[in-house]
C-alpha cells in the first residue's frame, strides 16, 4: 500500500463528484492523488477522437483537483484497457480507490454502474462510491461493526476518517431475528434474551476502540432491525457510511455481501466498502 488515493474519471458528472471527494480526503489525510481514465476503443475510425476526448476528460479533473488541493500531488493516467481489471490492480497498492456511482456507460436510472459494483466487490482495499457533489456536513462517520475480519478492517478505516474530519464516530450493530414458524410468539421472551446478549456482547466490542481512540468521540448502537436498513437510515445524517465486503451472515465465497450491496445501493452519503488487505477476493 502507498500514501496515494486512486480516482476512476470518465468526464461524467459522479465521476466529477468522486475527484471533489477525493481531493479533500487527500488533503486532509496527507494523501497523494492518481487519477486514472481507462479510455475505451470506440468504433474504428474514431480511435483519435476517444484518445482526445479521454485526455481533455482527465485534464479537467486533474484541474479540478488541483484546485480543490492546493499542495496535495496529483498525477494522471491514460490507459487503454479494461477499466474494472485496471481499476481493481490500482487498487492493490493504493490508500483507497474512489469512484463515482455510475459512469458515462450507465443507464440513467440507475443508481450505481456495473463499474462501481465490480471494483466494490473485488478491490483488495477500501473503496468509496460517491454518488454526487457534496452536500451538508454533519460531523459524523458511520460504521457497521458486527466483529468479523471485515468489520474490524472497517472500522480501521473509519477510526481514520473520523480523525482526519475531526467528526463523531458512530458505531452500528444490527440484530436481525432469526425466522421462526408462524408460532414464534412463543420464542418472544428466547428473543428478547437472545438480543440482549447480542446488545452486551456488541457493546463490549467497541470498548478497545475507545481506549485506543481517546481522541476521538466513538458512541455506539445496538438495534433489533436488518443491518442494510439501519445503516442505510443512518446514512441520512453521516458524511461516510463504512462497511466490510462481508459480515458474519456472509457466505465465504461471495465478494460483495447483501449488507454492503444494499447500502451501495440506497444510501444517500458516500460509502466505503472494505475489504481486509491480506484477503484475495
Amino acid at each position: 500500500m502507498t500514501g496515494r488515493i486512486v480516482v476512476g474519471v470518465d468526464g461524467s458528472a459522479p465521476a466529477t463528484a468522486a475527484v471533489e471527494w477525493a481531493a479533500a480526503d487527500a488533503r486532509r489525510r496527507g494523501l497523494d492523488l492518481r487519477l486514472v481514465h481507462v479510455c475505451e476503443q470506440w468504433p474504428h475510425g474514431v480511435g483519435e477522437l476517444s484518445t482526445k476526448y479521454c485526455a481533455g476528460a482527465l485534464e479537467v479533473a486533474a484541474d479540478r483537483a488541483r484546485e480543490l488541493a492546493r499542495g496535495v500531488q496529483v498525477t494522471t493516467e491514460l490507459r487503454a484497457g479494461n477499466v474494472i481489471d485496471d481499476l481493481i490492480d490500482e487498487s492493490a497498492s493504493a490508500d483507497s480507490v474512489v469512484l463515482g456511482s455510475r459512469g458515462l456507460g450507465g443507464f440513467g436510472g440507475m443508481v450505481l454502474g456495473s463499474v462501481s459494483m465490480a471494483v466494490a466487490g473485488h478491490a483488495r482495499g477500501p473503496v468509496v462510491i460517491v454518488r454526487g457533489p457534496g452536500q451538508e456536513e454533519h460531523g459524523r462517520i458511520v460504521v457497521g461493526y458486527d466483529g468479523s475480519e471485515h468489520s474490524e478492517a472497517a472500522m480501521q478505516y473509519a477510526v481514520e476518517q473520523a480523525r482526519a474530519r475531526q467528526a463523531r464516530l458512530h458505531v452500528l450493530y444490527a440484530w436481525q431475528q432469526p425466522i421462526f414458524s408462524p408460532y414464534a410468539a412463543a420464542y418472544n421472551s428466547l428473543l428478547e434474551k437472545a438480543f440482549q446478549h447480542e446488545v452486551r456482547i456488541a457493546g463490549e466490542r467497541v470498548v478497545p476502540w475507545r481506549e485506543k481512540n481517546p481522541d476521538i468521540e466513538i458512541t455506539d448502537a445496538q438495534l433489533w432491525e436488518h443491518p442494510a436498513g439501519a445503516l442505510i437510515n443512518a446514512a441520512t445524517t453521516a458524511d461516510l457510511v463504512v462497511v466490510g465486503s462481508r459480515g458474519l451472515g456472509g457466505f465465504a465465497s461471495a465478494v460483495l455481501g447483501s449488507v454492503g450491496h444494499a447500502v451501495l445501493h440506497h444510501a444517500t452519503c458516500p460509502v466505503a466498502i472494505v475489504r481486509p488487505r491480506e484477503e484475495r477476493p
